[in-house]
């Protein structure tokens, strides 16, 4: 019996792995390798190694194409993430600990909101008509301020579960002291949060970072420009330069790869913790 269950658990891990290979690696080395070649040889879409390695090359070109715009998209994109990341995980904490803290209708119905967060589609046209009213439309700050309306169900919802594994005896231990509620929640709280904090900020970096649609329609022109839209720089309705593109995909994918490997520990015992209780 122990021998079967090693052999069906060995079979499991070669299954999972050449998922993982088929899924991930082999896109991602096909990328890389398309990089790496000429215009000619990328223009095949060929699974093969390069005749002559232009890696380096083509990173340059993709780096000086359009005065640098590449550079400018990067630049907005750390920034875009950095703010909005920054803001939604601090008022996501604060919301979530509330809610998971305060069970009456009022905590129910944000709640809910928060859950329809997640199911309704965002609206472009009234959110351009409100932007424009706030004159904000085009602009870093507007389209902050969207990611942030976008992201916090998520991670409100994360950070609620996670809270509810935190006793109440801590709080009231805290109060007992003198503590004031907002002391409580950033001395006593906060500190708590760290793994699930580590979810929400790697799961939102990931999707402010990768975003197209919002910048696109929110933010046109050069001057707000992400690193998403710089993928239309090398193609065009009748031609399109593959190496240059793969290499823009690889500049703007290994960041967020990094990232997500070095955190996944992280990512999956916060969004697991607290998923059973409250």
């Amino acid at each position: 019996m122990r021998a079967a269950q090693l052999v069906r658990g060995y079979w499991l891990e070669v299954v999972a792995l050449v998922l993982a290979t088929v899924v991930f690696i082999i896109p991602f080395a096909f990328m890389l390798l398309t990089a790496a070649k000429d215009q000619v040889e990328a223009a095949r879409l060929e699974f093969s190694l390069p005749s002559e390695w232009r890696l380096l090359e083509n990173i340059g070109e993709v780096l000086d194409a359009q005065n640098g715009i590449v550079g400018l998209a990067v630049w907005n994109s750390l920034l875009l993430t950095v703010a909005s990341v920054s803001v939604v995980v601090v008022l996501s904490a604060l919301v979530g600990f509330v809610l998971q803290r305060r069970r009456d209708r009022i905590g129910t119905a944000i709640t809910a909101l928060m859950l329809a967060g997640l199911i309704i589609p965002p609206a472009l046209v009234p959110t351009i008509y409100v932007l424009q009213w706030l004159n904000l439309f085009n602009t870093l700050p507007g389209l902050i301020l969207v990611e942030i309306t976008q992201l916090m169900p998520f991670s409100v919802i994360v950070i609620r579960a996670f809270v509810s594994a935190i006793p109440r005896e801590l709080d009231e231990a805290a109060i007992i002291d003198g503590a004031s509620p907002l002391r409580l929640f950033f001395k006593v709280i906060f500190p708590l949060l760290r793994p699930a904090l580590i979810t929400v900020i790697v799961v939102a970096s990931v999707t402010v970072y990768n975003d197209f649609v919002n910048p696109l329609y929110f933010t046109p022109g050069r001057d707000s420009t992400t690193v998403q839209l710089t993928l239309f720089n090398f193609q065009s309705q009748f031609n399109t330069r593959w190496n240059l593109l793969f290499t823009d995909v690889l500049l703007i994918t290994v960041p967020m790869l990094v990232m997500f490997i070095f955190f996944q520990r992280q990512i999956v015992s916060g969004m697991t913790t607290g998923a059973v209780k409250g």
